[in-house]
């Protein structure tokens, strides 16, 4: 809130792409300073985790856009630098790193990195990227209109687009590639809310539970729940928003549960992708990865409930296939349109449940505002 007021909220999404939030670096960085004096007088350099590797075998203080991007309010996304006027405010005496694109060499193998790794002197080192974004390009998303959806322990969406735009209830930030710009949303709990309640039952076997689910009918029964069970991110950004299970009767059981946890998730998905579109956003490719593609029904709920296919690649667990093909490209080694990671299957929805999803959906959208003030109330009680 600080820093909203000091820099103004509007043009802070203006600049940088995205509203400050709980996962913003800028408000991190002063509260460093503010409540750690002595580890801030000790900081020297402003790393990442794969700007630190780099450091270590490089010595080369570089950080990638992409990375960058994501570091507001210190990095301006239309003008692909940083804002030095903002970081002499928020982070004052703290050499801000060298850009680079992820693709590009940020320095070679030094003496000291070879004979703690073992690998060869003066290799070249790409700069590279976060996780998700290197896992998106691993399977061809890197055109606009290109939808990355990684079924995680949270549901993460990276969508290309030529153009920056700008939602306060999205993350927008520079691409992987020079030139392109991402919409990128994220839900707190998807794979995090299956593993809940698999313990809750007793530690059963992800495969026991996706077969009783898939022996429920679509819809669980009319059940709906709001899967906000550790807050929210996008396109809600509440930390106080709390998981409903709504409609539950006596003749439901485990099987209808989980199937609702499912759904759930995808009526999430379904709502983050309105957002995306109401920004200009458009979906011309969707690609699934992580581990919740297993299984075939998770993925199979999310394209019933948004009426859109997925794509599924050979491997669904990739982003060190990105950073691979970062590192070819950086060294003439590949081209970006290598067939890298193949698509192997494509989920189609189906009609026969679509008038029945958009009915629970609607549901799911009517329920958050209605008990708004009451999870709140309950959030306060529980001390969050």
């Amino acid at each position: 809130e600080e820093q909203s007021e000091r820099y103004g909220a509007e043009r802070i999404l203006e600049r940088c792409g995205s509203p400050l939030t709980s996962q913003a670096v800028g408000p991190k960085l002063a509260w460093l300073q503010r409540h750690e004096p002595e580890v801030w007088r000790k900081t020297r350099y402003f790393l990442m985790a794969s700007s630190f590797i780099v450091q270590r075998l490089t010595g080369e203080y570089v950080l990638d856009h992409h990375s960058a991007s994501q570091c507001d309010p210190l990095y301006d996304l239309k003008e692909r630098r940083w804002i030095t006027e903002w970081a002499a405010e928020i982070a004052p005496g703290l050499a801000l790193p060298r850009l680079l694109w992820p693709t590009e060499v940020a320095g070679t193998i030094t003496a000291a990195a070879a004979e703690a790794t073992g690998l060869p002197v003066g290799t070249p080192v790409a700069a590279g990227t976060i996780d998700a974004w290197s896992e998106a390009l691993s399977v061809g998303v890197r055109n606009a209109g290109d939808l990355m959806l990684m079924y995680g322990t949270t549901m993460f969406m990276v969508q290309v687009q030529n153009a920056a735009l700008m939602h306060p209830k999205l993350w927008s930030t520079a691409g992987v590639l020079p030139n392109t710009y991402t919409l990128a949303a994220g839900m707190a709990t998807s794979g995090a809310l299956t593993g809940w309640f698999r313990h809750m039952v007793g530690d059963l076997p992800y495969a026991t539970l996706l077969q009783e689910a898939a022996e429920v009918a679509a819809g669980a029964d009319g059940l709906v729940v709001l899967p906000y069970f550790a807050g929210e991110r996008t396109p809600l950004f509440d930390p106080r928003a709390r998981g409903i299970i709504c409609g539950l009767t006596l003749r439901h059981g485990r099987g209808h549960l989980y199937r609702a946890l499912l759904e759930a998730t995808a009526y999430g998905v379904r709502h983050i992708l309105e957002v995306m579109h109401a920004s200009g956003g458009t979906n011309q490719r969707l690609v699934a990865v992580g581990g919740g593609t297993k299984g075939g029904l998770w993925t199979q709920i999310v394209s019933d409930v948004t009426g859109l296919p997925q794509e599924l690649p050979n491997e669904t667990i990739g982003a060190c296939y990105g950073d691979a093909l970062m590192a070819a490209i950086a060294v003439g080694l590949a081209r970006l349109d290598a067939p890298w990671n193949p698509i192997a299957t494509i989920v189609e929805p189906r009609t026969g449940t679509r008038a029945l999803y958009n009915t629970l959906y609607d549901v799911y959208r009517q329920l958050y505002p209605a008990t708004l003030t009451q999870v709140h109330q309950l959030a306060d009680v529980q001390g969050g």
